[in-house]
């Protein structure tokens, strides 16, 4: 199964920043549109640079977290919300799962040290 970099948890942890770049994105089309300030250029383009800009910088900024996110999830333990530092909680998947399929793949008997110690 080939996993997507944006699944749906993670949408749902970029969405904060996707709020803001629509809201951009309709004042910029508004002020296309209906130009309610008339044109000067001067004002114009220091209007539209500054939404322009930041609309292109927070959606890289949207980008870089969410494959920060996504790798943090591939690579990480990963627990159920909220149990992350509750005492004995059991992870999703991470290390341990890691160091079991280590030892399971070892077929020739010899021990396979994990990062918490030999097993």
């Amino acid at each position: 199964m080939v996993s997507k970099t944006f699944d749906k948890e993670t949408i749902l942890d970029l969405t904060v920043n996707m709020v803001p770049l629509v809201i951009i994105l309709f004042f910029v089309v508004g002020y296309a549109v209906f130009n309610p300030f008339g044109f000067d250029s001067l004002t114009t383009g220091l209007q539209y640079g500054i939404m322009v800009g930041s609309f292109v910088l927070l959606a890289v900024l949207t980008y870089i977290s969410g494959k920060a996110i996504a790798g943090s999830e591939k690579t990480s333990t990963v627990y159920l919300p909220g149990q992350a530092t509750v005492p004995g909680a059991e992870p999703l998947h991470g290390e341990h799962e890691e160091a079991a399929a280590e030892l399971e793949e070892s077929a020739d008997g010899e021990t396979v040290e994990s990062a918490e110690g030999t097993a």
